[in-house]
């Protein structure tokens, strides 16, 4: 049986809570006790699930010496995500899509803090090429504290024909680009978008680019040139729930 190592205190928490069924084992580092591990410890014995308390050595060697924060749950491969469960989800949504998709971005970092913003955003899928991105690693998962485990991930072959047929079916892509003539803040985000973010330091593709409906800046007062990508969009993603709320 294939087995996956979610880690962190947030990331297994929201495993629980949104798929216990997924969940083998739980792994937590000897003489810790407090608050924040009895709630997992609590959800996974309602659940059924055991719990092991091991040195800290052992949690170490499981996720290679990344920062667990004393608890690692051993569990099955999650639910996988393909173009045509996009499309399937975009002809049942009773509200205007939110999606947000990503080109390029290849550190798990930044990937787990989009997955976050884009969650509390409200967001109903990211999107993100398969090939030179990075994907939803154990890192990427810790990081995105919890969001990565009910926040669908959609890895597509090609995102240039995913572009096209998600203009298709009626939504405006908006991308980020510091060279845009207009402002994040002077585009309609109301309607059904997908907001896209480019790559660290390289920005969106030329190609992906030309795909988009609308480019879009976000307006810099200081000397520092641009944004990192996860707080960049962030900004972008929130803009566009107050507008959406207005």
């Amino acid at each position: 049986m294939k087995r996956e190592f979610i880690f962190g205190l947030h990331a297994v928490q929201a495993l629980l809570k949104s798929a216990p069924q997924r969940v083998i084992e739980i792994y937590m580092v000897q003489g810790r006790n407090d608050q924040k591990l009895q709630k997992i410890v609590n959800a996974a014995q309602s659940n059924g699930i055991h719990c092991q308390v091991v040195n800290r050595n052992k949690l170490d060697d499981l996720v290679s010496d990344e920062n667990h924060q004393g608890v690692v749950a051993v569990c099955t491969p999650g639910e996988t995500y393909d173009e045509t469960w996009l499309f399937n989800l975009l002809d049942n949504l009773n509200e205007p899509a939110f999606l947000l998709i990503l080109d390029g971005v290849t550190d798990p970092h930044n990937l787990g803090a989009c997955m976050r913003s884009a969650e509390a955003a409200g967001v109903h899928a990211v999107i993100a090429p398969k090939d030179k991105s990075a994907g939803l690693t154990p890192i990427a998962r810790k990081v995105a504290c919890g969001a990565a485990e009910v926040l669908p991930f959609v890895p597509v072959t090609n995102l240039a024909r995913t572009l096209k047929k998600l203009q298709d079916k009626g939504i405006w892509l908006f991308g980020a680009a510091g060279d845009a003539e207009h402002s994040l803040y002077q585009s309609n985000l109301t309607g059904p978008i997908g907001i896209l973010m480019g790559a660290e330091g390289d920005g969106l593709r030329r190609l992906t680019q030309d795909s988009c409906d609308h480019l879009m800046n976000i307006p810099m007062a200081g000397t520092v040139s641009s944004l990192n990508v996860s707080v960049a969009t962030g900004i972008c993603l929130f803009e566009a729930v107050r507008q959406r709320k207005a």
